[in-house]
């Protein structure tokens, strides 16, 4: 039986927000996803066009870099495959950069993006996202340190070049594994 805990790692009750500014702030009735890139349609989704696409819900932890765990988050958002099945990648996009409303940025190779539990996020636990957590809408990437799951998403590009984000290019892992305690670039 696995582990419930990745190495380093304590449980805690609840998520704690961290982020590298203030938190921003945000209208709906304006606010927009552009998805760009290596695609090929290029999309600029509004709030109400992100909200008809197929809902999904997807129950998974989430690990900081910091050492800490929340157990059994569950999930609503849109299924990160349904955003490359509506921008098809072309066959040279194999990385995607993401950029937020405070400036932060990551990135991730597209093929780990594919997974079943990999979603762009608006609810957690049922309730909408509040704000310091990442409303309206954050990436969830289970697998990864929670640095690799940005918030206040707006602008997500596909590559065909890795490009390293805000962390990465500060010696933070690009691969960011929490089961092999992968925090820190070698």
């Amino acid at each position: 039986m696995k582990e419930k805990l990745p190495p380093g790692q304590v449980a805690v009750k609840r998520i704690f927000p961290r982020h590298i500014g203030s938190v921003p702030k945000f209208d709906l009735q304006n606010w927009t996803l552009t998805i760009n890139g290596e695609v090929e349609k290029t999309l600029s989704l509004k709030w109400k066009d992100l909200l008809s696409l197929p809902p999904v819900v997807s129950v998974s932890d989430f690990h900081c870099v910091e050492g800490w765990s929340v157990l059994d988050n569950k999930w609503e958002g849109v299924a990160f495959k349904t955003i490359v099945k509506i921008a098809s990648p072309k066959d040279n996009a194999k990385h995607v950069f993401f950029r937020c409303d405070d400036g932060y940025t990551t990135s991730l190779p597209l093929a780990e993006l594919l997974d079943d539990d990999v979603l762009l996020a608006y609810k957690l636990n049922g309730k909408p996202l509040q704000a310091e957590n990442g409303a309206p809408l954050r990436l969830i990437v289970p697998k990864k340190y929670a640095y690799k799951s940005p918030m206040w998403l707006r602008r997500i590009t596909f590559s065909a070049k890795r490009e390293f984000g805000y962390w990465e290019s500060r010696g933070y892992s690009d691969t960011a594994d929490p089961w092999k305690n992968d925090r820190y670039s070698k």
